[in-house]
């Protein structure tokens, strides 16, 4: 039997979300070996995208089931305002399975979605927006140039090029060191980059006088939270790998999938190296030791490796 009223029904306003909501995945199931610095990357990737987005957003967290360690860390920083939503998975649901929870659970009318090792630059969600906004039919806008696969901004091409108001150039709008500055994160090297850089181009479009470049990724990009419902839900049966679902369906879609001109996000990946200025090549040849060489041979690393990875699975699957 009920007791009095609830008080909820005298409540006369209730708040409402931002326009945007900034929606980052999180997954760091502990704090060592590959996962040793990845709390700071989190830490510093809230920083920076907090610091000068150039528009107001509300924050959403979804964190894939990770060490008590980060919880902490994350229930505190809700607490404290920093973060609007935060969602606590048990177990880790792979990208699919979180990008059903967040891209449709979201409350923005714009999603701005990133990966917990994405450095921000100021006015990376406000340059994001701006071609969102200006650009006919986008499906995502990614804050960073780099070169992306061209068979997934096929549809982008198609449009420019038949588009009256649009001007499409070819080039090489990317500089040799942004393109490299990237690609040193991904652990490639300077030497196998350059020949690639050296055989491809950039598709610069300009419309209604905002420029953007061809190509997007899921690794960071805003969107239409209507646009994004129409590719939901995912059905990945691995945690990674096939996230490139997303930027093929968008181009089948005959989407745009763009970019800023300029570099505004920056891939840290699993360490701070980055703001440590170690991705740098020099060319030089570095002194190993007698216990790495022995580390690196074919058949102890590949045993080394499946004990790894099987170790893992016991804890981790």
């Amino acid at each position: 039997m009920r007791k009095g009223q609830n008080p909820a029904k005298f409540v006369k306003d209730v708040a409402k979300p931002e326009r945007i909501t900034v929606a980052l995945l999180n997954y760091i199931p502990f704090l060592s070996g590959f996962y040793a610095e990845t709390l700071d990357v989190l830490k510093v990737s809230l920083q920076s995208m907090r610091k000068d987005a150039g528009l107001p957003f509300d924050l959403m967290v979804f964190d894939n089931g990770s060490c008590a360690e980060v919880r902490d860390f994350l229930v505190k920083e809700k607490e404290e305002g920093r973060i609007q939503y935060l969602i606590l998975s048990e177990k880790n649901m792979g990208k699919g399975g979180a990008w059903n929870v967040m891209l449709a659970g979201a409350p923005g009318e714009i999603i701005s979605y990133t990966d917990a090792d994405v450095l921000f630059s100021p006015k990376w969600l406000s340059r994001s927006v701006e071609i969102l906004e200006t650009f006919p039919n986008v499906g995502m806008v990614t804050a960073r140039p780099f070169r992306t696969q061209p068979e997934f901004y096929e549809a982008t091409l198609k449009w420019a090029k038949d588009a009256e108001r649009a001007t499409l150039e070819e080039g090489q709008f990317i500089p040799w060191e942004t393109f490299l500055e990237f690609n040193l994160s991904l652990g490639q090297t300077e030497e196998e980059n350059k020949k690639v850089y050296a055989e491809t181009k950039d598709w610069r479009i300009i419309y209604k006088g905002v420029t953007a470049l061809a190509g997007a990724s899921h690794w960071q990009f805003a969107a239409y939270k209507s646009t994004l419902q129409q590719f939901l839900p995912f059905d990945m049966d691995k945690p990674m790998g096939q996230v490139r679902q997303l930027d093929k369906r968008m181009n089948d879609a005959s989407l745009l999938r763009l970019m800023v001109s300029d570099p505004l996000a920056m891939n840290m990946s699993n360490t701070l190296g980055y703001l440590r200025g170690e991705l740098k090549d020099t060319g030089k040849k570095k002194q190993v030791s007698f216990g790495k060489r022995v580390l690196e041979v074919g058949f102890i690393k590949k045993i080394l490796l499946a004990v790894y990875n099987k170790i893992f699975s016991w804890y981790y699957s």
